[in-house]
């Protein structure tokens, strides 16, 4: 029988165009408990820690601020027991809109909408 498998999303597939060098992106830490997370995850920033996680479409308690988008991961990760540091890009960037990945809270295109606002806010245009 045919062993079947579906590929998943590729490092920096999402990634339209980026400014030269490496002005585009950046290295942070994938807090612990954020789990297995794909390429093209859209992020926040916990205020407190300075962490980051798959940005919510609210505010959840302990990781206030996470509700921003600010990044999107390159590479995928998985933060399910440790902090991870990853490659993201995070500002300058134009990014392909069907291949991002969201939290699970953002689950209708108003809060897609909202999320693809505040990338541009960081310079991430998503096309």
């Amino acid at each position: 029988m045919l062993d079947i498998k579906t590929m998943g999303p590729r490092a920096l597939a999402f990634v339209l165009s980026e400014g030269n060098g490496m002005i585009s992106r950046d290295v942070v830490t994938i807090a612990s408990g954020a789990g297995k997370l794909e390429p093209g995850t859209v992020l926040g920033q916990i205020t407190a820690s300075k962490k980051f996680v798959a940005s919510p479409n609210a505010s959840v308690e302990g990781s206030e601020g996470a509700e921003t988008a600010r990044a999107v991961l390159a590479y995928g990760v998985d933060a399910t027991d440790a902090d991870v540091e990853a490659v993201v890009v995070s500002r300058h960037a134009e990014v392909k809109d069907p291949m991002l990945v969201f939290h699970a809270s953002v689950d209708n295109d108003t809060k897609r909408g909202a999320k693809l606002q505040q990338l541009a806010s960081a310079t991430i245009i998503a096309r």
